[in-house]
């Protein structure tokens, strides 16, 4: 993941133009072989789509009864993929992930509801979940970095669960 300069030309709510700087990840290529008759089709389409990726093509290969999953994953969402992969198919989905190209994330990590309009569409919290900060914090985090969380999440919903008499 990079940071990348960018003019102003979008005009949407948290679009990473309107703040100058983009976040770019990079994406892999991932080839994925499953049996025609074996159950795990459906595993597979879930891993990918849990995990942010995107499916190119599902092509069966005449003669062998093997279907080929192409699909574009975000390289931080591939830990471990492979992995979960066999795990959902029982073994009978072999992944092999290349690098492919990076990719710009539209939304600014620093985003947060400032006019009227973008209070009354995403609330207070703007309560969806910044794909971009997501990422750019658990970089942060893996660093050693400073990561701007929050101690208390929710004030009002915590309480002390003895009394003192």
């Amino acid at each position: 993941m990079r940071y990348e300069n960018r003019t102003p030309d979008s005009d949407l709510p948290g679009r990473a133009g309107t703040q100058g700087l983009g976040v770019v990840q990079a994406h892999v290529h991932g080839v994925a072989n499953l049996a025609q008759e074996s159950i795990g089709g459906g595993k597979l389409y879930a891993v990918i789509g849990r995990r942010q990726g995107r499916i190119q093509s599902a092509d069966l290969i005449e003669g062998s009864g093997q279907f080929d999953v192409t699909a574009v994953i975000p390289v931080i969402e591939s830990f471990n993929f492979a992995t979960e992969i066999r795990k959902q198919t029982s073994g009978l989905a072999m992944p092999q992930l290349v690098f492919s190209h990076w990719e710009t994330v539209d939304i600014d990590p620093h985003w947060v509801p400032s006019t009227e309009e973008e209070y009354l569409q995403y609330g207070e919290k703007a309560d969806f979940t910044n794909v971009a900060r997501v990422y750019m914090d658990a970089i942060r985090e893996r660093k050693g970095l400073a990561v701007e969380k929050k101690l208390v999440e929710f004030a009002e919903k915590q309480r002390t669960l003895s009394k003192n008499k």
